[in-house]
């Protein structure tokens, strides 16, 4: 297992290829029993952005994840998650994160925190090996893809995985709706918003 082809990217199981792993993403991968479960696949790191890497390798936006670590306060006290959504929608960060999180007001953490706390690269940054107790927020419709395309921990791989084994990591929870639909509304000027 842990071989998955999907557009140009033909992986191969992340037991083999570990060194294209972040060691916190190896670590968990170990733990949890699913480093032949889980495909990796080496790419140009110019091409880790998301966009980038649906454009070079041909895929579908709906088999892309992003993961984004937002933050928020209450009672001063700083609550930092992971939220995991498909490329075609953003996370309903002012809405339904903030209600999770029980916080005034939740918003993206900025880049040079987000990798000095994850120990992960910028543009590579997995739910897979997070610091211990932060939450892991996926969207529903995440797990319901038969694979997904994440980051590894750094930006010179990609992680293929089935979708439901990101529900299956610790401290992830569930979430309906987490995701919202990204529509572009054309403006009188020419201009899509």
């Amino acid at each position: 297992m842990g071989v998955f082809t999907l557009g140009g990217l033909t992986t191969a199981p992340a037991s083999t290829r570990s060194d294209l792993l972040a060691p916190s993403t190896l670590s968990l991968l170990e733990a949890l029993g699913w480093l032949d479960d889980v495909g990796v696949v080496e790419i140009d790191p110019d091409v880790s952005d998301t966009a980038a890497t649906r454009e070079q390798f041909g895929l579908e936006g709906a088999n892309l994840a992003n993961c984004v670590v937002v933050a928020g306060k209450r009672e001063g006290v700083e609550r930092i998650a992971a939220c995991v959504v498909l490329s075609t929608t953003r996370a309903d960060v002012n809405n339904t994160v903030k209600r999770l999180l029980d916080v005034r007001k939740a918003s993206f953490l900025p880049m040079d925190r987000a990798v000095d706390l994850t120990g992960m690269e910028y543009g590579g940054i997995t739910p897979i090996g997070l610091p211990a107790g932060w939450p892991v927020l996926v969207d529903a419709r995440v797990a319901e893809r038969d694979v997904v395309i994440i980051g590894s921990g750094v930006r010179r791989s990609k992680i293929l995985l089935p979708g439901r084994l990101i529900a299956e990591l610790p401290e992830a929870q569930l979430i309906e709706g987490l995701g919202q639909d990204v529509t572009k509304t054309a403006l009188p000027d020419g201009a899509v918003r």
